[in-house]
Order: structure tokens, then sequence, then C-alpha cells
């Protein structure tokens, strides 16, 4: 009987960083680990095989799935969809060191870097990025194909739109319960920005306060 394949789509520094935790999660499951990258330029990375798109979807196995380690949010919302269309599963990776507390609702395709810490009450849409080291406060809601660099600080009552991106070291202001702090949709904010207000959509800020460029 073939086994479970577990593909990591991009096999650049994002998907070198989470194939071990994907490795780590599924530890004592009988399965198959491999890239899946077209411009890949070498058989293997880190001791795993590298695949072409095609390669992987003509291997035998019980079951496939991906986790889409592509930092581009559009990117990453065009494979999804294909391989959705082509019934390869989705799967979500969650370090062992990530904390998750209570009342926390996150969509499909997640991936959660170690040493990230999700508060209470928050709800997150779909494949969503939340690299080393960042933290999410009570009380936000994060919508689908956003991401976080390392070390970012979203504080309560923070709304952010679907494929925004937050620059490592990010830090957002708390918002007010019934008045939160709000990130348009496909929205940057800069590495390092300090985001007191809210951000129109498909606005890049930077600096202390965040400005637009």
């Amino acid at each position: 009987m073939t086994r479970p394949l577990y593909g990591i789509y991009g096999a650049g520094g994002s998907g070198r960083g989470v194939m071990p935790l994907l490795r780590q999660q599924l530890a004592g499951e009988q399965a198959d680990l491999v890239f899946i990258d077209d411009g890949a330029t070498t058989p293997q990375i880190n001791g795993q095989p590298v695949l072409g798109r095609e390669a992987f979807l003509a291997m035998e196995s019980e079951r496939k799935s991906v986790a889409i380690a592509i930092a581009n949010s559009a990117i990453r919302q065009n494979i999804e969809r294909s391989m959705l269309e082509k019934g390869i599963g989705i799967v979500d990776v969650l370090s062992a060191h990530a904390t998750i507390m209570d009342d926390v609702v996150i969509g499909p395709g997640s991936i959660i870097s170690p040493f990230v810490t999700i508060t209470s009450n928050i709800r997150i849409g779909r494949s969503f990025h939340c690299n080393i080291s960042s933290y999410v406060e009570h009380d936000c809601i994060i919508g689908d194909y956003v991401t976080f660099a390392p070390g970012v600080r979203c504080n309560g009552n923070v709304h952010i739109g679907d494929h925004s991106y937050v620059g490592s070291g990010a830090i957002i202001k708390q918002g007010i319960a019934g008045k939160p702090l709000r990130i348009g949709e496909r929205a940057v904010i800069g590495m390092g920005a300090v985001v007191t207000k809210d951000v129109p959509a498909g606005t890049t800020v930077i600096g202390n306060p965040a400005r637009p460029m």
C-alpha cells in the first residue's frame, strides 16, 4: 500500500523553514515528504526530494496534501485553488512551540511558526502565515491570505483585511472595543512600522508613526 504524501509548495527560505515543522508534526506517521518547486536546480534540499508540480501530481500515494509556503498571497491563493480542484488536501502546519489560547478560530492552510502566540477570542481566515516570534492579541479579526513576517506585534481589537502584509518588527496599536483599528485589504505595513491609526486598503505605510509612502 502506498503511503500518504505531503508536499511543501515552495523550496525557498519560507519552505525550508516549514519543512522541519511539518516533519515534527507528522512524527510517528508513516508518510513521505517532498518539496514542490518547478524552479529548483537540485533534486534534494536538506535531505528531502524536490519535485516539479507535474511530478508531484503524478506520484501514486494513499492521499496527497500540501502546505503552501509562498510569501506572495495572490500566488498562494492561486496554488491553493489549483490544488483543491485536483483533489489535493491543504494541510495546516503548527509549531509545537506556538501558543494558541481560548476561543481562537483559524482557517485552513495556516502556517504558524515557532514562538508565535495567539491569545483569546480571535478569528483568522484561511492561509494565514504567522512567522517566528509574532503575536496576535485578543479580539482581533484577520482576513484570508494575510502574512505576518517575523516579530510582528498585533495588539488587541485590530481588524486586518484580506491579502495584507505586515513586515518584520511592525507594531500595530491596540484598537478599542466597538471601534477596532482597521487595516484594509492588500495593505502593506513596512518593516518596523508603528501603526497608530487606520490604514486604507491598498496602502503601503512605513515609519514611526506609520505614514503612507
